[in-house]
């Protein structure tokens, strides 16, 4: 997602033909799911697919997010953490969500362009 910073410039410009804004973003963002790699394996586990991982595994450094869109289409977003005495839930979800957003901008721009080509 552009900083406030772009925002507010563009906003301030007076920039105001057809784009995708952060709010056009987050419309189209209907649920968001957040886990481990470690509880990913875990769930693989239960299945029967695979070991389970261990409490000190680096698979509970990676965390993802997954947004799924209105359209039902799916993004994911990661954030790895280099060192376990870093590791903060919080900010891993919202880097990671920060990830997955940053894939959405493309999407909604191709689906503006095909709109205002369709004139």
């Amino acid at each position: 997602m552009p900083d406030k910073n772009i925002e507010a410039e563009i906003q301030a410009k007076g920039l105001n033909a057809p784009r995708v804004t952060p709010a056009d973003i987050e419309a189209a963002i209907s649920l968001e799911w957040y886990f481990t790699a470690a509880d990913g394996a875990r769930s693989a586990y239960y299945a029967g697919h695979q070991d389970r991982p261990g409490d000190d595994s680096p698979l509970h450094l990676l965390t993802f997010c997954v947004l799924v869109l209105d359209n039902g289409f799916t993004v994911t977003g990661e954030s790895a953490c280099a060192s376990p005495e870093n590791f903060d839930a919080e900010i891993g979800r919202k880097i990671a969500r920060q990830n997955a957003v940053a894939k959405i901008w493309p999407l909604l721009g191709f689906r503006l362009r095909d709109k205002l080509a369709a004139g």
